[in-house]
């Protein structure tokens, strides 16, 4: 169930990004609009398990992308949908999926 997860356990700052040549806060406030994003297009009912997997992505997919910085908000969305969408094929990619049986 979404409400038991906390996505404020997922945010980062301009700290934890590292270094971006003077554009840590924008990349930190990308990565956290990407956690939000995921966070609130999630169904109600999503498995607890599969909502921390699905965020758990974000990080491992967009930290070290160079278009962080310009990255736009229907980019955002657009990824987000997708991995909600087609999140068997995503889970199963980072193996979380064979880690359940």
């Amino acid at each position: 169930m979404k409400e038991f997860v906390v996505i404020h356990d997922y945010l980062v700052t301009e700290a934890i990004v590292g270094d971006w040549d003077g554009d840590e806060e924008i990349v930190a406030e990308k990565v956290n609009e990407i956690y939000h994003t995921l966070y609130d297009l999630a169904e109600e009912d999503i498995e607890t398990e599969i909502l921390e997997q699905l965020l758990a992505l974000v990080w491992d997919n967009w930290i070290g992308q160079d278009v962080m910085p310009d990255l736009e908000s229907d980019d955002i969305y657009d990824w987000c949908r997708h991995i909600l969408d087609n999140r068997e094929q995503h889970l199963a990619q980072e193996n979380y999926l064979a880690q359940e049986n």
